[in-house]
């Protein structure tokens, strides 16, 4: 995403769900912003996998 960065737009278009707010689970990791939720990024966020 730093080569080819999304709108403001469609970055709230993924991020939010249906009732506005932010998809769950949100976690912020240093500048990450990491919305949803993805197996194998949360092993190596939290586990260390």
């Amino acid at each position: 995403m730093s080569k080819d960065r999304p709108g403001d737009a469609e970055l709230l278009a993924v991020m939010l769900g249906p009732t506005g707010n932010l998809r769950a689970p949100t976690i912020r990791r240093g500048r990450t912003l990491i919305v949803g939720f993805n197996e194998g990024i949360y092993d190596k966020l939290v586990a260390g996998r």
